[in-house]
C-alpha cells in the first residue's frame, strides 16, 4: 500500500471519529443539561382529519420575569401582528394525540430553541387538573437512528425523551358542558407562562372565538345525547335471583364488570350495551345467591356505541331471549309493553342521532366520541 492510500485511510478514519466525536458531545450536552430534572419525581396526570389545525396568535418567548396582569394583556394585543410559526410535518401520530383538533380543543403550540424533555413544562404538570376538563400534552420527536420520522406522541412528565415542539391541548366539551371562557383564559396565561420561561415561542388561537366554538360544539352534543333503554320487569310481585339473572346474561355473552353492570363487548372490547339493576344496586359476583330485584334494564349509550343502530338490533334480539328465560316483560319507561312498532320507532330515532352525528364529523362510537360524551 503506497503513502498516499495509508495518508487517504488514516484521513477517513479521522472523519469518521470526528463525526461521531461530536453526535456523542451534542447528546452528552442536552442529558447534562436536563440531568436534573430526570431525577426529580412528577405526578404524570393526564377524529379528526387535521390534528393541528390554524393558528390565529403568536407569542415570542421574553424575559425571565413573571407575567402579570398588564403584561400579559400587552401580550395578547401585540399577538395579533405576529405571525404563526409553522411545525416540521409529523409522519406518525400516536393515537390519543390524533384526536386532538381545534373543533373540540384548544391547543397552544410551544416552539423550543432546543430539544428538551416534558419536565420542562413542570408548571404545566403541577396544575393539570385545574381546569375541569382533560388537559394532554403532546410531543413531536427528533429524529431516530432508525428512522428520520418525526411523530407527535404523548408526553409524560418523567419521560427522558427529547422532543423539538410540544402541543398542549384543553378539552373544550364533556358531559359536564362546554369549558368558561375565564378557563380557557387561565390555561393560556399557564402555557404562555411557561412558554415564557423557557423562551418558548407559542401559537394559540383567540379566546372569545374558541370559546364561542365549545358553546356550539355543546349545543350540538346534548342534542345528540341519547340513551336508548329496554326494561324487564315480571308480572306480581315476583322477583328476579341474582343467579339466574347472571347465567341468562352469560349465556349471552355478556360479563359482570367492576361498575356492577353486566356488559355486551363490540368487535373492539368496548361496551355496547349494558343490563343493570332497576333498583340501583350493583351486581356482586360475591352477593349473586341473595340478590332479588323487581326489574332490569337493557341500556344503550347512543353516541358511545359504533353503528348503534345495528347494536340496537343486537341488544333488542338478547331482551326477547332474557325475557323468555326469565319470564318477564319488555316495557317502556311507564310500564307499557313494548309491541314490534314501539320498538321500530326507537331504532328510528336512533338511527337518525347516528345520521347526524355522522354529518357533522364525530362518528358514533369513535375515539373523538367516547371523549366528547365521557
Amino acid at each position: 500500500m503506497s503513502e498516499l492510500q495509508t495518508a487517504l485511510l488514516a484521513i477517513g478514519a479521522g472523519v469518521i471519529v470526528a463525526v461521531y466525536a461530536y453526535g456523542w458531545w451534542q447528546q452528552r450536552k442536552y442529558r447534562r443539561k436536563f440531568g436534573a430534572a430526570f431525577k426529580a419525581s412528577h405526578a404524570d396526570a393526564l377524529y379528526q382529519e387535521s390534528a393541528a389545525g390554524p393558528v390565529e396568535h403568536t407569542l415570542e418567548a421574553m424575559d425571565e420575569e413573571p407575567l402579570d396582569e398588564e403584561a400579559m394583556g400587552e401580550v395578547a394585543a401585540e399577538a395579533d401582528a405576529m405571525p404563526a410559526v409553522e411545525i416540521p410535518a409529523a409522519t406518525l401520530l400516536d393515537g390519543s394525540c390524533a384526536l386532538l383538533d381545534v373543533r373540540s380543543d384548544f391547543i397552544i403550540e410551544l416552539h423550543l430553541a432546543e430539544p428538551s424533555p416534558a419536565s420542562v413544562l413542570d408548571g404545566l404538570w403541577q396544575r393539570k387538573f385545574d381546569f375541569g376538563k382533560p388537559v394532554q400534552v403532546c410531543g413531536l420527536t427528533l429524529p431516530g437512528k432508525m428512522t428520520t420520522a418525526r411523530q407527535w406522541e404523548r408526553a409524560i412528565a418523567e419521560s427522558q425523551i427529547l422532543y423539538e415542539h410540544f402541543r398542549i391541548a384543553l378539552q373544550l366539551v364533556d358531559r359536564g358542558g362546554a369549558i368558561s371562557a375565564a378557563k380557557l383564559a387561565d390555561f393560556r396565561d399557564l402555557v404562555l407562562g411557561v412558554a415564557k420561561h423557557i423562551k418558548a415561542d407559542a401559537t394559540f388561537a383567540d379566546v372569545g372565538e374558541t370559546h364561542r366554538r365549545a358553546t356550539e360544539l355543546d349545543a350540538f352534543c346534548a342534542g345528540v345525547d341519547q340513551m336508548a333503554g329496554i326494561n324487564l320487569v315480571t308480572p306480581g310481585e315476583r322477583l328476579l335471583s341474582g343467579e339466574k339473572i347472571a347465567q341468562a346474561a352469560t349465556l349471552h355473552g355478556m360479563t359482570l364488570e367492576a361498575d356492577g353492570a353486566f356488559h355486551a363487548l363490540d368487535a373492539q372490547g368496548h361496551s355496547a350495551f349494558s343490563l343493570i339493576n332497576q333498583d340501583s344496586r350493583p351486581f356482586q359476583h360475591h352477593t349473586l345467591e341473595t340478590f332479588a330485584t323487581p326489574g332490569l334494564t337493557l341500556l344503550l349509550d347512543v353516541p358511545h356505541v359504533e353503528n348503534p343502530a345495528a347494536q340496537f338490533d343486537r341488544m333488542v334480539g338478547i331482551a326477547h331471549e332474557l325475557a323468555r328465560e326469565l319470564q318477564a316483560n319488555l316495557v317502556d319507561d311507564h310500564r307499557v309493553v313494548l309491541s314490534d312498532s314501539g320498538l321500530a320507532r326507537i331504532r328510528a330515532q336512533i338511527a337518525g342521532v347516528e345520521g347526524e352525528m355522522r354529518d357533522n364529523g364525530i362518528a358514533p362510537g369513535s375515539g373523538q366520541a367516547r371523549r366528547l360524551f365521557a
